[in-house]
């Protein structure tokens, strides 16, 4: 009997502990030269674009260097800014519905710019852009069942220079994207 009540009140504390912050921040790659950005919109993302330049002129061969130059998000029906720029290169991939962004990952130079990026759905699909060069970055949210937010980071006149992402849980009833001002006060400027 006493055992019961003591289930019963130890299952009883557990209900009463705080719940765990709902957003994560995977910090920024990357050189971080140029203009901050943070992407935003109304609800979940439901499509991506990625803009990729392969340079085939004398950088690109003694550099190998291929890059992002830009990407767009896409919040419910409307699309974000472009960040960046559009390059000569696009990919992009519509999700399904219940379809999220759980996996960011890819390659940056530590000199300049994102040169591979990968993103990965909850449906194991996968969007990728550039080449795969020099130093890896993996990212994912802490909590269970969180996804893709928003992506932030700083671009020049050619491309995306750094990038980190913000995880958080969609409110579907409310649609807004209450992340925004989180995200913002976790970015940790990049000098």
């Amino acid at each position: 009997m006493f055992s019961i009540l003591g289930f019963t009140v130890f299952l009883a504390g557990c209900l009463a502990m705080p719940i765990k912050d709902p957003y994560s921040y995977s910090s920024a790659v990357g050189q971080g030269g140029g203009t901050p950005f943070a992407s935003y919109g109304e609800g979940r993302i439901t499509g991506v674009r990625v803009w990729e330049t392969n340079n085939n002129n004398y950088y690109y061969y003694y550099n190998n260097n291929a890059y992002i130059s830009g990407f767009q998000m896409r919040y419910g029906n409307t699309w974000s800014p472009v960040f960046g720029n559009e390059g000569s290169e696009k990919q992009e991939m519509e999700l399904f519905n219940d379809e999220a962004i759980v996996e960011v990952s890819g390659k940056y130079n530590p000199a300049d710019y994102i040169c591979y990026l990968v993103l990965t759905t909850n449906m194991g699909r996968t969007l990728s852009a550039g080449m795969p060069n020099h130093v890896s970055f993996n990212f994912y949210p802490t909590n269970m069942g969180n996804e893709l937010r928003i992506l932030s980071g700083r671009f020049n006149g050619a491309g995306i220079t750094s990038i980190g992402a913000h995880w958080g849980l969609v409110d579907m009833e409310g649609a807004g994207n209450r992340t925004l001002e989180t995200a913002l006060e976790t970015v940790t400027p990049i000098y």
